[in-house]
């Protein structure tokens, strides 16, 4: 008999939601990479009673790293004691590799146990964190090079009208297009709203220096992994050497908590991104956080907006959370009790336990791939 207070369950399922611009299917794509899918991990872990939610944009081959290697580690833990087991799931997948579909595997569940720490606690995730504040900054990100000059236009410029104080497009997959295609997105969304830009590493250092100074005269902030986030001293060039202010970002594939105090050690980035929903949940998330708050460095959350929210409230150093076209989509789809937008900033509600969010199962259902229980 499982001993009282402690894991007695862990359940997982896994899907795979169709990308849709105005509710189409529509395949996507950025400089570097094509997509028609995104892959939707959810873990639920059970102990007294309550039910901690937990989620991951991942392969379905995360589910079989949880059924097979995690959930020993997972099954009669100290639901309050989140880190420990955040440690004990990160030494189970040393010979696997931690990063990637381990490392979303692992986050889905951090995610779930600390919900469901919040939940036994009866607060909120954000009160657990320690947060005050109830609202975060979000901008608007898509704008994808698979989009006609109108769809971008017509997409960005719709955020701009909303009230959202900045907007993310994607570069790099036809350079010779780009310079048009920024103008084309200056021009829906006014001076006033802050443009980003990103390459997905789609650029040399050369290529991403001369960018930087055309993207400068339509008044560009921010430029996202000018050059793969592998190439660190290229990274550092191009924010040293590149407009005064424009920032450079880049750390949205960092799994392990080492990948982010390597980035901060080359003076690779002006802002660090981070993920929950692939470094490790809301464990890996603050140790970023942490990480970068010591360099000096902001911290901008990479999309997931509706975990995201509660953690850039809670932490001072989140300057802003992605609010991601397919992500967004999905998440209402998903799940109820999210974030709100309102006034270009997430609305987080402190009165709800956990992190509020409850898994709209049957709607889920229609793009279900697979799922486990430890107690079939």
């Amino acid at each position: 008999m499982m001993e009282h207070g402690r894991v007695s369950r862990v359940s997982v399922s896994a899907y795979s939601v169709p990308t849709t611009t105005a509710g189409e299917a529509q395949p996507e794509s950025d400089g570097t990479a094509k997509w028609n899918s995104t892959g939707v991990l959810i873990a639920e872990v059970e102990a007294d009673g309550r039910t901690g939610l937990g989620y991951s944009y991942t392969s379905p081959a995360a589910l079989a790293i949880i059924r097979g290697v995690l959930a020993p580690h997972i099954i009669g833990t100290d639901p309050l004691a989140a880190e420990s087991t955040f440690w004990a799931m990160a030494g189970a997948v040393r010979n696997l590799g931690w990063a990637g579909v381990c490392a979303s595997a692992i986050s889905a569940v951090d995610i779930a146990l600390h919900d469901l720490r919040a939940r036994k606690l009866e607060v909120s995730l954000l009160q657990l964190l320690g947060g005050s504040a109830t609202n975060v900054m979000a901008y608007g990100s898509g704008g994808f090079t698979s989009y006609t000059i109108p769809e971008l236009q017509n997409q960005l410029g719709g955020w701009a009208d909303d009230g959202l104080p900045a907007v993310k497009m994607k570069i790099g997959s036809a350079p010779a297009d780009d310079l048009e295609r920024v103008r084309a997105a200056r021009d829906a969304i006014g001076p006033k709203v802050q443009l980003f830009v990103d390459a997905n590493g789609a650029y040399n250092v050369k290529q991403a220096l001369g960018f930087a100074a055309g993207f400068e005269d339509e008044d560009v902030t921010w430029f996202e992994e000018p050059v793969s986030s592998d190439d660190l001293a290229g990274l550092r060039l191009i924010r040293n050497r590149g407009p005064a202010g424009m920032q450079i970002a880049a750390g949205e594939y960092g799994y392990t908590p080492q990948y982010f105090a390597t980035m901060l050690a080359a003076s690779a980035v002006d802002t660090l991104q981070a993920d929950a929903t692939r470094c490790g949940g809301v464990t890996g998330f603050l140790r970023a956080s942490t990480l970068a708050q010591a360099a000096g460095i902001p911290l901008s959350a990479h999309t997931a907006p509706a975990i995201h929210a509660t953690l850039g409230a809670a932490l001072a150093n989140v300057a802003h959370v992605e609010y991601f076209h397919d992500h967004a989509q999905i998440e209402a789809a998903f799940f109820d009790g999210g974030p709100t937008l309102s006034g270009g900033d997430l609305q987080v509600f402190r009165a709800l336990a956990g992190h509020g969010l409850i898994f709209k199962r049957a709607d889920a259902e229609r793009y279900l791939v697979e799922e486990w229980s430890s107690t079939e």
